[in-house]
């Protein structure tokens, strides 16, 4: 009996669920560590004690299964940087406020914000201690300032900030997110205030980044405009910083947006491209091994190069494993090959199994090898063009069974012309992925021809243009479609029932079908049942008020922003989505609202509140009123006092010292996040 008789698909089931424990039960390092010492050495002991039986014992089985899950927690606990002893966070005292001098190397080059360049760097001194760990680091934009670079050394004073919870419900939690990539906390600070220090260490990742700007300066000298020297990046190098946020935009309407993020499908190509020009090789005395050496080689060197993202590095994983089968001529199951890629990346990276590319990479090729082979035999076409055409179409819409329900999750919109904007994508990609490659090896040893390149370019600025067409098409894009995480779950149970019913259609597969039918119809009932009513939010808003008032599927907002404001703001459409809410209205800023038994006084910029006859429970402050404080306490003796987005900094400075001597709850939208009156 050996271990490898319990399938890899099953082992990496297992390490999936122990990571997810791991990261939401918070288990002590140590009690894991010990926890997976005995679990090896009880399925050690039962591993000799079944070794020569034909029927292995079933604790052998329980032990193997529970013990790869204790491996799963202890791998999210491994990685967790916080676990580290020099960790800053165990060395530094975070509570104290004070300027810090603080030495870091930047790691990472994120794409910039409104007013922010942004980088992820690695600590390596806070003051005269040596600490480890990752932050966030924000630049303020100068114009006349050069950015950093990965892998360039600096020091600032600055303070180090806790990251920003979301201050509005069903907003997008960054905060979290970066949690996920061990950053939990920012760094604020200027050009000015940053000195640069002289190092001779070099990173793989910096390597990396030399590589694509050598790449980048050598294309440069051909004239490609801003939107194909974007594309390039973002094809052949793996970086999407410099993509405009309108062309960025597009790509996501047309349901394109998979092909600008490297993955399965341009390594795939990266595969065969490679795999044919090299197959000279094989002439040679073990040229197999050789050619299959530096095909891998090479498929990891891209992945360093584009970055090591959780699709490119899934992508890799999966294809290194395909070709060395393929060139030992071994038989490959696509399932295992995926659990396998899946296996290993989790153990190096757990927390990718949170990341939303990695998720819809192993969902898409899972449906694909699937679902595909059910609908490719609904029709074969005999002619060669359209059998290619019709093979793609099947993959695309196999591809969509296993990434709307998360897509809709995640996104809330689904593209409705994805399968045309695909057609004509993916056969042009594969152009485009041969060209460039050839292109950059041209222009890197200075001889690429200027025909070629323009004809590169052309090349992009028309599936550009294609996908900005059909972005257009807003008739068939559908937004703000309201989907939770109960119907992301019932509706994979529903396609899992269709496609197994589909497969095989006997009476077992016709019941699970049945009840999975009963089962998504359910979630539709449960989601209706616990809609929210009679909810009353201040939400938060820099510089505007903007009040909601929920009731019976319906949201009454009132603000002060103006027209311009309103369409732009996320903050209502999150809400609405997230709360399955069908309907909204808008009508002007009331004074006074009473919610049942409760009531609400908004006091503006005005400062007008002599209103005998009313106590409210809470009292709304808006617009930084010139007020009081105390005099009102004493005369309207609310239970709760509000300052919403619109005020000043100081005079919330202020209002909530005076709340606390009084003892009475005081609520900061910009610090506490929007104030919800159930009533």
């Amino acid at each position: 009996m050996k271990l490898l008789n319990f399938t890899i698909i099953k082992l990496t089931a297992c390490l999936i669920v122990g990571i997810v424990i791991g990261y939401f039960s918070n288990i002590p390092n140590n009690v894991s560590l010990i926890t997976s010492s005995l679990f090896l050495s009880f399925l050690a002991i039962s591993y000799f004690t079944n070794k020569h039986k034909f029927n292995p014992s079933v604790w052998f089985g329980v032990f193997t299964y529970v013990t790869m899950i204790s491996l799963g927690i202890l791998t999210v606990n491994f990685h967790n940087q916080k676990n580290f002893n020099d960790h800053y966070s165990k060395n530094i005292a975070l509570e104290d406020s004070d300027y810090k001098t603080i030495h870091f190397r930047v790691k990472e080059v994120l794409k910039p914000g409104n007013y922010y360049n942004k980088y992820v760097v690695d600590l390596l001194k806070i003051d005269n201690t040596n600490v480890s760990g990752k932050t966030l680091l924000n630049i303020e934009k100068d114009s006349t300032k050069t950015g950093l670079t990965v892998d360039d050394n600096a020091i600032t004073k600055a303070q180090l900030k806790d990251l920003i919870h979301p201050l509005n419900p069903y907003q997008f939690d960054y905060k979290n997110y970066l949690e996920k990539q061990y950053i939990y906390h920012q760094i604020f600070t200027t050009h000015d205030a940053i000195l640069k220090v002289d190092s001779k260490n070099t990173s793989l990742l910096g390597i990396a980044n030399n590589i694509r700007n050598f790449i980048n300066n050598k294309l440069e000298k051909y004239h490609f405009s801003n939107d194909e020297l974007a594309i390039i990046n973002a094809l052949l190098l793996g970086q999407r910083q410099d993509i405009r946020e309108s062309v960025y935009s597009n790509y996501t309407n047309a349901g394109a947006i998979h092909i600008l993020a490297v993955s399965g499908l341009h390594v795939g190509i990266i595969l065969i491209i490679l795999n044919v020009a090299l197959n000279p090789l094989e002439r040679f005395k073990n040229g197999k091994f050789f050619k299959t050496v530096l095909i891998v080689c090479i498929l990891w060197s891209f992945a360093v190069i584009a970055g090591l993202s959780a699709s490119v590095t899934r992508a890799v994983t999966m294809f290194s494993i395909v070709a060395i089968a393929m060139n030992l001529k071994r038989p490959t199951n696509i399932y295992n090959t995926l659990a396998i890629s899946m296996f290993f990346i989790l153990l190096v990276k757990p927390m990718f199994l949170f990341d939303v590319g990695f998720q819809l990479s192993y969902l898409a090729v899972f449906t694909i090898v699937t679902i595909d082979p059910i609908l490719y035999k609904l029709w074969q076409p005999k002619n060669w063009f359209l059998d290619k055409y019709w093979h793609t179409f099947t993959v695309t819409v196999s591809a969509q069974f296993g990434i709307i329900p998360i897509s809709l999750f995640y996104f809330h919109q689904f593209p409705g012309l994805f399968f045309i904007s695909n057609l004509v994508i993916i056969p042009i990609l594969g152009i485009i992925l041969g060209l460039g490659v050839l292109v950059i090896v041209l222009a890197c040893l200075n001889i690429l021809p200027q025909f070629l390149a323009t004809t590169f370019g052309y090349t992009i600025s028309f599936m550009n243009h294609f996908v900005e067409w059909i972005s257009q098409q807003e008739a068939f894009l559908f937004k703000a479609i309201p989907f939770s995480l109960l119907y992301m779950l019932t509706s994979y149970f529903l396609i899992v029932a269709f496609v197994r019913f589909c497969i095989k259609k006997n009476y077992s597969s016709v019941r699970l079908f049945l009840i999975a039918v009963l089962v998504f119809q359910l979630a539709f009932f449960y989601t209706d049942i616990n809609k929210p009513s009679n909810e009353f939010i201040v939400f938060h808003k820099s510089r505007y008020s903007l009040i909601g008032n929920t009731a019976n599927n319906n949201i009454t907002i009132a603000s002060d922003l103006d027209s311009i404001e309103q369409t732009k703001t996320k903050i209502i459409k999150d809400y609405r989505i997230g709360n399955h809410i069908n309907n909204e209205k808008t009508e002007t800023l009331k004074v006074y609202y009473q919610l049942n038994d409760s009531s609400l006084l908004v006091i503006d910029s005005s400062g007008i509140y002599n209103f005998k006859s009313i106590k409210p429970n809470y009292v709304l402050l808006r617009q930084s009123p010139k007020i009081n404080l105390n005099r009102l306490i004493d005369t309207l003796n609310p239970q709760h006092i509000i300052a919403d987005g619109s005020n000043y900094k100081s005079y919330i400075e202020h209002w909530e010292r005076v709340c606390t001597k009084r003892k009475i709850p005081f609520h900061q939208t910009s610090k506490k996040g929007a104030f919800i009156i159930n009533y």
